[in-house]
């Protein structure tokens, strides 16, 4: 039998590659049908741990039912693409539900009952070219009529498709919502427009505000409350101001009582000078001084952190440098937050603006953790020179560094005392009510006093009010006459986080952050932040000196002498001369502040040089020298093999 060339092994060997090839693909997609690889750093596309544990503990079966106009949506790949993520996750979810979660995809062909279905449940249609409507969305129900829908799956929220999908899931199987009390002295509810906006009807809730509704019974008490209602589960209190002692008497016998706190104060807020109940110009501060005392909480609220490293950049007024780094609106990072505590462990950043510091009492009896803080480069600023609009190179002259980080947000655990140990205080005689106005409710039967926790308490204060504008943290959008909102920061998972592990649950927190793909070039903001305070001084000096010789040198070429006014009637050669040396020096300074502001920016060309080396020759000169090394590998193994 002749033997077989080395040409029909090689074809062959090809062709049993080729049938194992096609073998394990398809073995592979019979058997492996929701695993994924995923090399993001955050974990991206791999199912959360509380997703998991929503579907792992569901006990009511769920229908989903995903309208998606197939045939339509074929010519647009992207919207393709996005449904085929959508279609892989909710088949996922089924089958980590143990039989709990049916999904059914219904395509609502124009002029069907499923398209009449589709608008009948809410969801809207994003019209194409055509004149064709694409539905994209999804509508879930329970067994007792509860309904949850996604009208449309935007583009601009797919990186948060999991957290919707989640939540859908997890407000289905959990019908009765945790109730949360509101007391605020910034109008949550009116948005950035505030009162004025809402008696015109033109108002919109603060995002934050929106997302607390959705997941809560949300309940906001009156300015004059008097007693905390029992039925709340955790109370939040915005930015207060002004609080008499019968109200924080309420809210200290509420903490004493088991009840849970999120608390917001601020030496300067921001948001609080644009509409709301604010009658002075500019920010105000807020403080609870006998609560925070009773809680082993130290706070001034006449100081702002002021600091150089986590500066956000700004639009400055100066033509010369009009991008300059502001202390007092800082960008956080996952670096500055605690990792060991659920409300932040997750969390990659946080806009914050005019922050506090908050800091242990000596001897409390609780325990003080630090949850957000400032770097080390940063010291605290008299708030009053920061409510109108302080220029940033001025107000970075002033930081004086300490070297330790300030604490920005805190938890308070542990037994407590009451902050009013004298007794409950005397009841203010209420005041007549205006006409037309809501009179006060009666004042409510008194408990007996607690003078110690029942259990220990749990609260969580944050020195910033500014988290809540939407400016800070979150863009909006439109998309066919709905508002779509994408998270920047991680702002609104902050509050949502904390109200959240303050009712005891904490599924959906993991899942919030994941998807704020908020990348900040670190390493080009710390060389942006050394070369500042390196060469500020010498820059301002320069600018200082320009100033002085363009003063001197109008002052000559007007005749006259520094100080005066008036021109005299010629110029002598001495002035003459005196102007030349005037100008030289001009020239010499402007020249002296370029080279400054190049000095600036030199640190980060060159890592701009390097990395677009790296990216466009890096790669080919590897791959050239590789080929050069096989070659040379290749030419000396046949010169072996002639030479035997």
């Amino acid at each position: 039998m002749k033997p077989l060339s080395r040409r029909t092994y090689a074809i062959v060997a090809i062709l049993l590659a080729a049938v194992i090839f096609i073998g394990l693909n398809i073995g592979a997609d019979a058997t492996f049908t929701t695993t994924r690889l995923d090399l993001t750093q955050n974990g991206q596309y791999t199912l959360a741990p509380g997703t998991k544990n929503i579907l792992r503990h569901l006990k009511e079966p769920i229908l989903l039912k995903f309208f998606y106009s197939k045939k339509t949506a074929a010519d647009y790949a992207q919207v393709s693409s996005y449904a085929g993520r959508v279609r892989d996750l909710l088949n996922e979810y089924a089958a980590l539900s143990h039989g709990k979660i049916r999904v059914e995809e219904i395509d609502p062909e124009p002029f069907s009952a499923a398209e009449d279905q589709a608008t009948a449940s809410g969801l809207s249609g994003a019209p194409t070219q055509t004149g064709d409507v694409v539905y994209f969305g999804l509508v879930g129900t329970n067994t007792i009529d509860g309904k949850e829908t996604i009208p449309f799956f935007s583009q601009d929220r797919e990186s948060f498709v999991e957290y919707d999908l989640t939540s859908l899931v997890y407000h289905l199987s959990h019908p009765k919502k945790p109730k949360l009390g509101i007391i605020s002295s910034i109008p949550l509810q009116a948005g950035a427009g505030g009162i004025q906006a809402m008696m015109q009807g033109r108002s919109r809730p603060y995002i934050a505000y929106q997302e607390l509704s959705q997941s809560y019974d949300t309940q906001t008490l009156e300015r004059n409350f008097t007693s905390i209602p029992s039925d709340i589960d955790v109370l939040m209190i915005v930015h207060p101001q002004s609080m008499n002692d019968e109200q924080q008497y309420a809210i200290d016998q509420f903490v004493l009582r088991g009840g849970r706190a999120l608390v917001f104060v601020d030496p300067a807020s921001e948001i609080s000078a644009v509409g709301g109940f604010n009658t002075q110009q500019g920010p105000t501060s807020s403080d609870l001084p006998k609560l925070f005392k009773a809680w082993g909480i130290g706070y001034d609220s006449g100081k702002v952190v002021g600091d150089r490293g986590l500066a956000q950049p700004i639009q400055s007024s100066d033509p010369r440098n009009p991008i300059q780094p502001y202390p007092l609106w800082l960008h956080i990072p996952a670096d500055r937050v605690a990792h060991n505590d659920q409300v932040t462990g997750q969390l990659q950043s946080l806009n914050l603006a005019s922050v506090g510091a908050l800091a242990p009492i000596k001897g409390a009896s609780t325990t003080f953790t630090p949850l957000v803080s400032s770097s080390v480069d940063a010291g605290l600023i008299d708030a009053m020179m920061v409510r109108f609009n302080p220029d940033p190179q001025s107000v970075m002259t002033q930081i004086v560094p300490t070297g330790h980080p300030f604490t920005i947000a805190a938890r308070i655990f542990g037994t407590a005392k009451t902050a009013f140990p004298k007794g409950p205080p005397v009841p203010e005689k209420p005041a007549k009510t205006p006409p037309g106005q809501k009179p006060p409710p009666p004042p409510a039967k008194q408990a007996p006093q607690l003078r110690v926790s029942k259990e220990p308490v749990n609260v969580i204060v944050m020195a910033d009010t500014d988290l809540f504008d939407d400016k800070f943290w979150v863009r909006l959008g439109t998309l066919y006459g709905r508002t779509v909102a994408a998270p920047f920061a991680d702002n609104g998972a902050f509050i949502l986080n904390a109200v959240e592990n303050l009712t005891g649950s904490g599924d959906l927190i993991s899942l919030r952050t994941r998807a704020t793909n908020d990348r900040p070039f670190t390493v080009v903001k710390k060389l942006q932040a050394e070369a500042q305070a390196k060469f500020q001084q010498q820059q301002q000096a320069l600018q200082q000196r320009l100033t002085d010789t363009q003063q001197r040198l109008r002052t000559l070429q007007q005749g006259g002498q520094p100080g005066q006014t008036n021109a005299a009637a010629g110029i002598s050669p001495a002035q003459q001369s005196e102007i030349e040396r005037f100008r030289h020096e001009l020239t010499e300074t402007r020249a002296k502040i370029r080279e400054v502001q190049r000095n600036l920016r030199a640190s980060v060309d060159q890592l701009g040089s390097l990395l677009s080396f790296m990216n466009i020759a890096l790669v080919p000169l590897l791959v050239a020298a590789f080929a050069i090394v096989l070659a040379l590998l290749r030419r000396r193994r046949r010169a072996r093999a002639i030479a035997f």
